[in-house]
């Protein structure tokens, strides 16, 4: 007997995956693309009024580098705008790793580009003109780190991944003298609680403790020591996080329940629409940095090579970044497994009370979301319902269905 998810999904839940923080993203990067504009038009304006051909190129240049911008801004504005829209099944969140993939390969493209005109360069040198140069290449470093102070202020790029679990660490108990909080403190310990009073009378270690009850029954008392200010366990706190635990204050009980959630790990976070941004203008800033040594050098003793050397060693970079942006939205475009450990952990989750996980399938839909379907094998009188309430925990499963196979 196959039971599963049969009914409008779109009734239960919203379709909406993409990433935190999204609106600001693309303000950001609209912030980034006006810069650009200024700089590109004034630069082109500036060298055609002074006869500067190096002023126009550098303009013309930035003007590539605009349009890669507008790329993503207009992936962040579209996303945004059509997030509702029923024609897309799984919503818009993979929109800005469409659009970091095509940056990637614009990338490469510039990478190849920088890398033929300095070889050929080395091989048939022309003459520089470093008293318009240097001055142009610092300030076109000028504008990629402003660039990318924008684009990294009042945020993150979602670079990062969840490599722990995220509890539910902090409770405020009300009791008859006052309002006391329980914290589980581990950041960069051991976990272990925390207890202070946070209005009423300094609490004692000699008339608190806590005591936990684990969902199997198992209970565990942690003694408090005074640590001047707050009271701390002694003895650390084991995995997993979910337990209800009893604050004991002389001869009065106050519970409180834990609950542990686990999100995605790795790049499961990334905005690689962000990273794309950012990788553009990083990139240019790299070069303008190479250019303004290579520059320097050359001016110094002569060493007219040291210009295209510094192209060659910039655009491996370039192509290095790009191969990387490639690779991860390429993976996420193709729906690869985007989390093993959380494919793993989700395995584990089911067949921890003897059901089998018969299918899987596991993929990003945004920013922070993941998409699963799930085919369990049970001998037991189990619905769908039961194995969702068990996967409750994993909070970054946006959108889940699971089938279920009854065996005889």
């Amino acid at each position: 007997m196959v039971e599963n998810d049969s009914a409008d999904p779109s009734a239960f839940h919203s379709h909406v995956f993409l990433g935190e923080g999204h609106e600001k993203s693309e303000s950001k990067t609209w912030a980034v693309i006006w810069l650009c504009g200024a700089m590109m038009i004034a630069e082109i304006v500036g060298g055609l009024l002074f006869g500067s051909i190096a002023l126009v190129a550098d303009g013309l240049h930035m003007s590539t580098h605009a349009g890669a911008l507008l790329l993503a801004a207009l992936a962040y504005t579209y996303a945004r705008k059509h997030a509702d829209d029923t024609r897309f099944t799984f919503g818009t969140g993979k929109l800005g790793d469409l659009a970091g993939f095509t940056s990637a390969i614009i990338l490469a493209m510039i990478a190849l580009l920088i890398g033929y005109e300095s070889v050929s360069r080395i091989f048939a040198p022309v003459p520089i003109h470093f008293v318009q140069a240097v001055p142009i290449a610092c300030l076109g470093l000028v504008v990629n780190i402003a660039s990318a102070w924008l684009l990294s202020t009042g945020g993150h790029h979602h670079g990062h991944g969840h490599g722990h679990e995220d509890h539910d660490e902090s409770h405020r108990i009300e009791t008859d003298a006052g309002t006391v909080v329980l914290d589980v403190f581990e950041d960069g310990v051991p976990p272990r609680f925390r207890l202070h009073a946070e209005t009423g009378p300094e609490l004692t270690a000699e008339a608190a403790w806590v005591e936990t009850i684990r969902p199997d029954g198992a209970r565990q008392l942690f003694v408090m020591k005074d640590q001047g200010g707050y009271l701390e366990s002694v003895d650390e706190i084991p995995e997993p996080h979910a337990f209800a635990a009893h604050v004991w204050l002389g001869e009065q009980d106050y519970p409180a329940v834990f609950e542990e959630h686990e999100h995605a790990h790795g790049s499961a976070h990334r905005d690689n629409n962000m990273r794309a941004a950012v990788v553009h203008v990083i990139a240019d800033a790299a070069v303008s940095v190479l250019v303004i040594v290579g520059l320097l050098l050359a001016r110094a003793f002569g060493w007219l090579w040291m210009d295209p050397l510094a192209g060659i060693v910039g655009s491996l970079v370039i192509a290095s970044w790009s191969y990387g942006l490639i690779r991860d939205t390429g993976a996420i475009l193709l729906d690869m497994n985007p989390d093993r450990q959380m494919a793993n952990n989700l395995r584990q989750a089911v067949e921890s009370e003897g059901d089998q996980l018969a299918d899987l399938h596991l993929w990003r839909l945004g920013p922070g979301h993941l998409g699963a379907i799930l085919s369990v094998m049970t001998t037991k009188a189990r619905e769908s319902d039961y194995y969702r309430t068990r996967l409750a925990r994993f909070r970054s499963l946006s959108h889940l269905t699971v089938e279920v196979l009854h065996q005889p």
